[in-house]
């Protein structure tokens, strides 16, 4: 995935994480691995946490299909398919 993906993708995850109050441990967690991966360019984390984030965000779609795009859920799909 192009750094640009991944860095949109990262943040529109976050976003959303914030936005509907979900797991702010994971948002914390994701939002360092973010700031990590900006210094050393290693996905390993950011992928990992995307990963966790996947997973909440598509069941919050089962929940509630308008609370989560679908859009940003085959750009996380792609993100952590991409390792």
């Amino acid at each position: 995935m192009a750094i640009k993906n991944l860095e949109k993708t990262v943040l529109s995850t976050l976003e959303k994480l914030d936005k509907l109050k979900l797991d702010e441990k994971l948002y914390a967690e994701l939002s360092w691995c973010y700031r990590s991966y900006e210094n050393d360019q290693n996905p390993v984390g950011v992928i990992e946490k995307s990963n966790q984030a996947l997973e909440l965000l598509k069941a919050k779609r089962e929940e509630s299909p308008r609370a989560v795009s679908k859009k940003l859920i085959e750009d996380l799909e792609k993100l952590v398919s991409a390792e």
